[in-house]
């Protein structure tokens, strides 16, 4: 039987899934062929040396039926998203906290951009004109839109839709929006559990918002994960995320075996990546492998720039290898 592969995306617009799929897999095609493993590309390519899906649940952020005060850009139309707002702006400055925080020198243009976003966010003490949440969170990705880890944000033209865009973390980590007596972050779960093999040995690969939902279904369906791999992940952000997370304190699945954890110094959404500080380890003594990589241009964090990175492709590759084999 050959293994499954589940890939998990984060935020973004509406996407084709197979589309998507094809992406992914031609990006790990990359990476391998960087890391030496050019003799399993066409496996991979081809669908013998793995059972690949695409976890899709971007639809379901297009459902209306949101709970709160004001109005989340780029959310449901006519849904009233303030809680959602509240919380994206607490990410953000975290984000933006932990970046003015990096040892590393920043270049003045994207200490200049921080430090806006930042005031925009958080603004003193009886500052004029600082608005509602959702109004501050706009005005702060108009500033972050300058910072290279941001910048185009992977082809989204304004700074209202960004917002939209990034407000899917909150939406999520919120648990609202019921639909027949599901939540939303519920039924996106369900959707990747709909994808996972319930009798074979899976690897999981997700990104962004997507290492929270993969993180969660794999703690409710104790499915065989011999590898888990996580890129870009917002898990670290300790205020707005961490304790939202479930269960909590945050822990590796019981049925993983082996969990890598991905980041670039460039990626905004990946603030705090050293995952295994602050998870706990399952009953097998595993806990995260958190390790940096730098992708050029100045949008870092898409899936596909992960993935066609040798440090990412090759061991997912290898692990692929290893059980085709057994």
């Amino acid at each position: 039987m050959k293994p499954r592969l589940v890939f998990v995306h984060g935020i973004g617009a509406p996407r084709d899934a197979a589309a998507e799929l094809d992406e992914w897999l031609r990006a790990v095609a990359a990476g391998a062929r960087a890391a030496g493993h050019s003799a399993q590309v066409s496996a991979l390519t081809g669908g013998w040396a793995a059972d690949a899906r695409f976890a899709y649940y971007g639809d379901l952020f297009r459902t209306a039926g949101a709970q709160g005060g004001g109005t989340t850009p780029g959310g449901p139309a006519g849904a009233t998203r303030e809680p959602d707002d509240e919380l994206l702006a607490a990410l953000l400055l975290e984000a933006v906290d932990e970046r003015l925080a990096d040892p590393d020198p920043l270049s003045p243009v994207e200490a200049h951009a921080l430090r806006a976003a930042r005031v925009r966010l958080a603004p003193p003490a009886g500052a004029q004109g600082a608005g509602a949440s959702g109004r501050r969170v706009v005005n702060a990705v108009t500033s972050l839109l300058a910072v290279p880890g941001l910048r185009s944000l992977g082809g989204w033209l304004t700074a209202r839709v960004t917002a939209g865009m990034l407000g899917q973390v909150a939406r999520y980590l919120n648990r609202a929006e019921p639909d027949g007596g599901t939540t939303l972050d519920q039924r996106i779960r369900a959707r990747v559990a709909a994808s996972l093999d319930a009798d074979g040995p899976n690897i999981v690969v997700a990104h962004s918002l997507g290492t929270v939902v993969a993180l969660e279904t794999l703690h409710e369906h104790a499915v065989d994960v011999p590898l888990f791999v996580t890129l870009g992940s917002p898990l670290g952000i300790r205020g707005a995320v961490m304790p939202r997370v479930r269960p909590h304190p945050l822990g590796t699945p019981g049925a993983v075996g082996r969990w890598l954890n991905f980041w670039d110094r460039d990626d905004l959404v990946a603030a705090r990546p050293r995952l295994e500080d602050f998870v706990r380890s399952n009953a097998a003594a595993v806990v995260p492998a958190s390790r940096r990589v730098d992708s050029d241009g100045a949008w870092v964090h898409p899936a596909a720039k992960y993935l066609a990175q040798p440090a990412v492709a090759g061991p997912l590759v290898e692990a692929l290898t290893t059980l085709a084999e057994r």
